[in-house]
């Protein structure tokens, strides 16, 4: 018998397991991350999703309804944001699942589009097949660098805050 994969909301007693699971993982986040991620999510602001395995966390991703990069924002786009599976688990799914949550959380809303970005560097390559081959398409704007537009012959770090961002109509 196959693993059951499980999508919920996050609850506040998820918060000590989140910073583990990040920490286990070695995934870089900012101090108190989750908290503010739970401070806003009580606030209706974001919603933030975890994905388990059987019991166990195995990724998570946020469902920003307000978000910074100002062309969503403008036209009331909510944005998915942070989508992580543990490295072992990746390409079986999980990512797809969290993001298909989101997306009918925001049909749920009566919002028919949701945007999402993926850095533009090699290591993203696999969330970039994934996000075209669920519909995602760019936003027409190009490249931006910490959610703000950048100009031609501009130089910018070669990391996960050089973007494209994309959008998906919902049917």
């Amino acid at each position: 018998m196959g693993t059951q994969l499980t999508i919920r909301h996050c609850v506040a007693d998820d918060i000590p397991a989140l910073n583990q699971f990040v920490k286990n993982a070695c995934h870089p986040i900012e101090n108190e991350y989750f908290e503010t991620a739970w401070v806003e999510q009580e606030n209706k602001k974001r919603l933030l999703f975890l994905a388990f395995q059987d019991d166990r966390l195995v990724g998570y991703t946020h469902l920003n309804f307000c978000p910074q990069y100002a062309p969503f924002a403008r036209l009331g786009i909510p944005e998915i944001q942070d989508l992580y599976v543990r490295p072992d688990l990746r390409q079986q799914g999980i990512g797809k699942q969290l993001i298909l949550a989101c997306e009918a959380e925001v049909k749920n809303r009566g919002l028919h589009d949701v945007g999402i970005g993926v850095g533009v560097i090699r290591e993203f390559g696999p969330a970039q097949r994934l996000y075209t081959q669920m519909g995602y398409i760019p936003d027409g704007a190009g490249v931006v660098f910490d959610r703000q537009p950048i100009l031609s012959h501009s130089l910018h770090p070669l990391d996960d805050r050089l973007c494209l961002m994309l959008v998906k109509r919902l049917g």
